[in-house]
């Protein structure tokens, strides 16, 4: 009995305890206090908050706050008022369309050359113009207006396009050049594109070599090759030289992986052409009896006999995971 009026008293007094804090802290009788004092009390923290970020060299959260309008007039916060770094970061997130529009409002900021050259570099990664002292009056503002125009121009022919770059002085003629820039570009139309690498092998030669497939699982390297070069619809010559150029490109750096599985070029090109077949009777919703992994085991050593069992079971199960290989 004691010790349950003890227990009592106890709870009593800590009631009694709490209430004090709370009304200290801006609690009354019915709750909270009018949302007048809450407001104030708000301000009061974010002020000593502020302080605190003086203190310890931080940003002047305060001020930052204050450059706002009022509740009224609630906007954006005037990016002028900022310091130019964050200004720079905030906009740096804008693409070109919403960079042009800011500049209707912050024009020295939004026109910043080092805004339009990591737009420049970000959508079209090299280009010939990058490694030249600019000409008088250059502008990356400027540049990414022809970028994008000459983009437009080769999706709808390749050859004018590739002229357009040239005339501004944006990429030399040379198929090295224009190897990188397609391999560092991602505007551009991949059947276009189909069309203008199988009319320039001298390019695609290049764009080959531009790829490093060291280290990596067969079948993840085609994948990779695939989306910078994308393959034909059907089967045909142009097929068959991607997947040669491929071949001999993967054996070249992988040297020492070649000579531990005892396989060539010849190997290689052979089970690429096992792995688009099984990629497209896996996936495929017209294929009702999809090949097993016994079966595509058999069928490739058939073909390729050096190759271990384990090795292209693996390659299987890569597919069987992953997915289509040039898709």
């Amino acid at each position: 009995m004691k010790g349950w009026e003890g227990s009592q008293m106890g709870q009593g007094l800590w009631r009694v305890a709490r209430n004090q804090q709370l009304q200290h802290q801006g609690y009354s009788g019915q709750g909270y206090l009018t949302r007048e004092n809450g407001r104030r009390l708000a301000t009061n923290s974010i002020s000593n908050t502020s302080h605190r970020k003086q203190a310890q060299g931080g940003i002047d959260i305060y001020h930052l706050l204050k450059t706002r309008k009022s509740k009224e007039q609630e906007g954006f916060i005037n990016l002028e008022m900022l310091p130019p770094e964050l200004s720079f970061t905030i906009l740096s997130y804008l693409n070109a369309t919403d960079l042009c529009l800011a500049s209707c409002v912050w024009q020295d900021l939004a026109n910043d050359e080092l805004l339009w050259q990591g737009l420049c570099k970000s959508t079209w990664g090299h280009c010939s113009i990058y490694n030249k002292n600019p000409p008088l009056g250059f502008s990356f503002r400027r540049l990414y207006m022809q970028l994008d125009e000459g983009s437009l121009t080769f999706n709808a022919n390749p050859d004018e396009g590739v002229n357009y770059f040239m005339s501004k002085g944006i990429l030399d003629d040379s198929p090295k050049e224009i190897a990188k820039f397609i391999f560092c570009t991602r505007t551009l139309n991949w059947k276009k594109l189909r069309i203008y690498l199988d009319e320039r092998r001298d390019v695609l030669d290049d764009l080959v070599t531009l790829h490093n497939f060291r280290n990596q699982f067969l079948p993840n390297a085609l994948r990779e090759f695939f989306r910078h070069i994308h393959a034909p619809e059907e089967r045909g010559e142009y097929l068959e030289t991607l997947i040669t150029k491929f071949s001999h490109r993967f054996c070249a750096c992988n040297p020492d992986l070649m000579r531990e599985l005892g396989l060539s070029p010849d190997a290689v090109y052979v089970l690429c052409y096992s792995l688009i077949l099984l990629s497209i009777d896996l996936t495929s919703p017209h294929v009702k009896n999809k090949m097993s992994k016994r079966e595509f085991i058999r069928n490739t050593r058939r073909a390729a006999q050096n190759i271990s069992e384990d090795f292209v079971g693996h390659l299987y199960d890569n597919i069987y995971l992953i997915g289509h290989v040039a898709a």
